[in-house]
């Protein structure tokens, strides 16, 4: 599990609307860590949206041992 993830905010480009270059172009330049990285942020901030901050099981489930009969 990815425990710190940084975003590069140095690095940033400037274009005229129409002009965007395509994500899928950005992203192929990428290393596959630093796609995971956004990933994991990606999912981080949804969840944290979605479930707020408190995390924990939904449910408690009991395990019971059963006898062979």
């Amino acid at each position: 599990m990815i425990t710190e993830t940084r975003l590069d905010k140095t690095k940033f480009v400037i274009v005229k609307k129409g002009q965007e270059i395509d994500d899928i172009f950005y992203w192929l330049e990428r290393l596959p860590i630093e796609r995971i990285i956004a990933l994991e942020m990606i999912r981080n901030e949804y969840n944290t949206w979605k479930y707020g901050t408190e995390r924990g099981f939904q449910r408690v489930y009991q395990v019971v041992k059963r006898q062979w009969s």
